[in-house]
C-alpha cells in the first residue's frame, strides 16, 4: 500500500487466487479494485481493503465449494 501512495497510483486491491510457486502468481478467482483517495496514508487505504477482502473471500470460497471454479491442471 505504501508504494502505491507513493507512486502516486489511482488505484489499489485485493485479490483471492490460488496458491502456486510464484508470488501471486496462481489464476486469479476473484478481485476488487479499491481507489486510492487524495488523503489515504498506509493504514486508511489498507482499512479499505481489508473490507472489500472481508467480501470476496467468502464468495470465492463458495464458488470453490460450488464448483463454480476449478483450477485446471
Amino acid at each position: 500500500h505504501k508504494r502505491a501512495i507513493k507512486n502516486r497510483e489511482k488505484f489499489s486491491g485485493c485479490t483471492v487466487h490460488f496458491v502456486n510457486e510464484k508470488v501471486d502468481g496462481g489464476k486469479i478467482i476473484l478481485q476488487k479494485k479499491v481507489k486510492i483517495l487524495q488523503n489515504d496514508d498506509v493504514q486508511t487505504l489498507s482499512n479499505r481493503i481489508l473490507q472489500k477482502e472481508h467480501k470476496i473471500y467468502p464468495k470465492a470460497l463458495n464458488q470453490i465449494a460450488s464448483n463454480m471454479i476449478r483450477l485446471k491442471n
